[in-house]
């Protein structure tokens, strides 16, 4: 992209469905770039946050006609809730449970998230997402997620996480 006047969207769409009205048709409609192209990319790009708030930045370049779109991810509370199916987390979340998770949800959890994370090991991302579903109130196949947390640390679970960040 040139670097003459980008013209900057930033919007909070519902993942695989933005559309061309407010936020995003009018402020790329005046940019001259063919909105429906803008909107189909920006669905396409959140596909996989489907039913939840996404934030993202859309750069837009009149003079090219060019554009490009940046997604940031949902926050991991927000992810943990919907593998849950769960409307918010617990205001007591040492007594009350939301519901329960699994290794693998927590897994797809930190694929989700895994550009964002500032852990160097994918072990440790697990361990911080596991912070996160304790902090809303969820099990983690049954445990409390620190007990998952010590297991993950302790190499317990080192044959379903051989993923690397």
């Amino acid at each position: 992209m040139s670097e003459t006047e980008k013209v900057v969207v930033k919007a909070l769409v519902t993942g695989g469905k933005a559309s061309g009205g407010p936020p995003i048709g009018p402020a790329v409609g005046p940019t001259g770039i063919n909105i429906k192209d803008v909107v189909d990319a920006v669905n396409e790009k959140t596909m996989m946050f489907k039913g939840l708030s996404v934030p993202v930045r859309i750069e837009c370049d009149p003079e090219t006609k060019q554009f490009e779109i940046f997604v940031e991810t949902p926050s991991t509370a927000s992810l943990l809730m919907k593998e849950i199916g769960a409307q918010q987390g617990s205001s007591f979340c040492s007594e009350e449970k939301i519901g329960d998770i699994s290794i693998e949800q927590i897994k797809s959890v930190v694929e989700a998230k895994k550009d964002s994370f500032l852990d160097k090991t994918y072990k440790k991302a697990m361990r911080s997402v596991l912070g996160t579903a304790l902090s809303i109130g969820a099990t983690v196949e049954g445990e409390d997620p620190r007990v998952i947390q010590k297991r993950i640390t302790n190499g317990e679970y080192d044959d379903k996480i051989t993923e690397e960040l």
